[in-house]
């Protein structure tokens, strides 16, 4: 098969080179400059993604596009692309005004039936500090197309008024929303769309975005999860479920996620994002036993309903390095520093490591990108327990200068919050594995034929 990824940053980098262990064509289009050397030498790269569409074709269905992010109303480009006759995984128009429009977001989700967290949109920051200095409370803040989200803590919402004082304009045009706190539990849900409907199983997934351990510091894009392919079909019925239509209707074709607070006074969503998760892509990978090709050609296809997952937990971590939470140039630090494994690690521990900001150099693998996002690494268990010490055990064995991870991903869910989701309700019951399958008539994508590993066998 003949894959294109057309990104700015090379997101999909541990995606890439699964695809080219599966014996597959892989070119990649990088758009940012600084993020050139990410999987130089591993990968190959293109100037003009436009000039590589003919080869494309050429593989029929068997030539499929891939796009990494929502940046630059690329969304509209993947329907034109999809127009005319492309095979394209990635999101859609309607799929980049779901995850950057916030506000809409929450109508829409209000419009299929869920509940939803009072949201003020604002265009003005005085506007905001008005309200809240009109209506006191703890509010979260986030922008729409950028990065910074506040979550605040004080119930009379000081702290919320100083960072909106505080915060350097966000663009020319800002946009952004004062959403209600709520307490609970936060996890997702996520499931790959064809175009036409939901592939079962959807996952379940618990992010851990600050950047310390105890849920310190700076909001990250992510530290680390927690994800499951297990019991998880009656919480995607009650919440992402009921998007199938709109999809459907808006011709979107990837992966899309669900972010949620729940507590035993309903299930409250947050936020879309509609692409491909990072790190979220790399730490499902080990429960995926279908391939990623024979996943995407069945999306493209239409072929089937259901693909093969691996039973228990997966968790991952980020193993990140400066200027990481920030990006170059605003933090000026070197790429280019040496990244290198225990050399008695086995080919199945390698299978744990996910390539993120990093590329060959002089036969070296080094760092490299704009952001000091250098590698996932993954942990397969029956327990959230035993996927996190196989996790742990594996960065453990990973040296980079200055490299940074959490050791306590997972630390709040075996404490309780996984038993406080299973009490209220939200998991399909344990001995109903074959729930998750039972959504959909169409065929299963055959897995007799692949390997532990997800390869087919040559």
């Amino acid at each position: 098969m003949r894959f294109l990824g057309i990104g700015d940053s090379c997101d999909l980098g541990a995606l890439y080179m699964r695809l080219l262990a599966e014996g597959h064509e892989v070119k990649v289009h990088v758009a940012n400059p600084l993020c050139h050397g990410t999987l130089a030498g591993l990968v190959t790269h293109v100037a003009d993604w436009k000039t590589e569409l003919d080869w494309i074709r050429g593989a029929g269905d068997d030539g499929i596009i891939l796009f990494e992010n929502v940046a630059e109303q690329r969304g509209g480009l993947q329907d034109a692309l999809r127009h005319d006759g492309f095979n394209v995984i990635g999101g859609s128009a309607y799929g980049d005004r779901l995850e950057n429009d916030r506000g809409y977001a929450q109508d829409v989700l209000r419009a299929i039936g869920l509940s939803i967290c009072p949201v003020t949109t604002f265009s003005e920051r005085a506007a905001a500090i008005r309200f809240v200095q009109d209506h006191p409370g703890r509010y979260v803040v986030k922008f729409n197309e950028a990065y910074e989200t506040f979550v605040g803590q004080l119930d009379d919402g000081r702290d919320v008024r100083a960072f909106l004082v505080g915060l350097p304009p966000q663009g020319s045009n800002e946009s952004f929303i004062l959403m209600q706190h709520v307490e609970g539990v936060e996890m997702g849900v996520g499931a790959y769309f064809d175009g036409e409907k939901f592939l079962a199983p959807s996952c379940l997934d618990w992010e851990h975005k600050r950047f310390f351990p105890g849920d310190l510091g700076e909001l990250t894009g992510e530290m680390g999860t927690i994800v499951t392919y297990e019991r998880t079909a009656r919480f995607h019925d009650l919440t992402l479920g009921r998007m199938e239509s709109l999809l459907r209707d808006n011709g979107y074709c990837g992966y899309i996620n669900l972010n949620t607070i729940v507590n035993d006074r309903g299930v409250w969503p947050l936020e879309f994002t509609c692409r491909f998760g990072y790190p979220g892509y790399a730490i499902l990978d080990p429960l995926q036993r279908t391939s990623w090709s024979a996943l995407f050609r069945a999306m493209v296809t239409r072929s089937a309903g259901n693909f093969v997952t691996w039973p228990g937990f997966a968790a991952g971590l980020v193993l990140s390095t400066p200027p990481f939470p920030y990006a170059r140039p605003d933090v000026k630090v070197p790429v280019g520093m040496p990244v290198l494994f225990d050399p008695d690690l086995s080919p199945e521990d390698l299978l744990h490591v996910h390539y993120g900001e990093v590329g060959l150099q002089n036969g070296q693998l080094v760092t490299s990108g704009a952001y000091g996002w250098t590698l996932v690494v993954t942990g397969r268990g029956s327990s959230i327990r035993e996927a996190q010490q196989r996790a742990n055990a594996l960065a453990a064995r990973v040296t980079i200068p200055n490299v940074r991870y959490r050791r306590d991903i997972g630390d709040r869910l075996i404490a309780g919050d996984f038993s406080r989701v299973a009490a209220l309700g939200l998991l399909d019951d344990c001995a109903d594995r074959s729930a998750q399958n039972a959504r959909t008539d169409a065929p299963l994508i055959d897995a007799k034929r692949l390997e532990p590993n997800g390869r087919m066998p040559s």
